[in-house]
């Protein structure tokens, strides 16, 4: 099976300034999704979408080529991942490259593991539309979350409200943003929140970090200074 392997990185970023290049541990942000995608495929297999001519010139100064800038319509705040995936396997479309699918891997994860993306990969086939990364859930909707009534009361926002020790409820879980393994028929004839055929793989709760943050950042920095990752 024939995977591309995309990374997105686009320019803007509020929470965390310059987040794509900024140096994590020694090494701009979007090395670390390089170097993943590089353990599975050639460069010419690997497909950076951005925005952002600073982020082109890192990830070229690291030996990536990068062959095509993403138009600003797809680099908004309103721009929605679909559609950026969607002009990346358009893009090798027309030059004539056909996948099978797309492992989508964004930048904001770097402590995704090689087992990680294997784990999503072995997962994958063509009768599933994706294969998507999780974390066991921080809450549960059988157990501590809670909505409003519409008389102004809490009730718990599923089941009976009887569950009262959270081994009792159904597992839960959350996606963490880190893998995607993306059917290419199903992206053509869906959009990937209607998509209804979707595993998932979970990862751990380190692995799963995701640097929105400054606070994720602090957190991040903590953890390879503790030798945790």
């Amino acid at each position: 099976m024939k995977s591309l392997f995309l990374i997105t990185a686009r320019g803007g970023s509020k929470g965390i300034p310059h987040k794509n290049i900024k140096p994590l541990a020694g090494k701009p942000l979007i090395y670390y999704s390089i170097d993943i995608a590089r353990q599975f495929v050639e460069d010419t297999d690997i497909c950076l979408s951005t925005d952002d001519d600073t982020i082109i010139k890192t990830a070229e100064e690291y030996g990536l080529k990068v062959l095509f800038k993403r138009p600003d319509y797809l680099a908004s705040d309103t721009a929605g991942s679909y559609e950026v995936i969607l002009h990346a396997v358009n893009f090798f479309e027309q030059q004539g490259i056909r996948y099978d699918n797309v492992v989508l891997l964004q930048p904001t994860s770097p402590f995704r593991t090689k087992e990680d993306v294997i784990g999503c990969i072995d997962k994958f086939d063509l009768d599933c539309d994706m294969v998507v990364s999780v974390k066991s859930a921080a809450s549960n909707p059988y157990y501590d979350i809670y909505e409003e009534d519409g008389e102004g009361n809490l009730v718990i926002s599923k089941g009976n409200g009887k569950i009262t020790r959270r081994q009792e409820a159904p597992k839960c879980y959350e996606y963490n943003g880190a893998v995607y393994v993306i059917n290419i028929e199903s992206l053509k004839a869906l959009h990937i929140n209607d998509f209804k055929k979707v595993h998932f793989f979970e990862m751990s709760e380190i692995h799963s970090v995701d640097l929105d943050t400054m606070l994720d950042w602090k957190y991040a920095e903590l953890l390879i200074q503790e030798k945790m990752v």
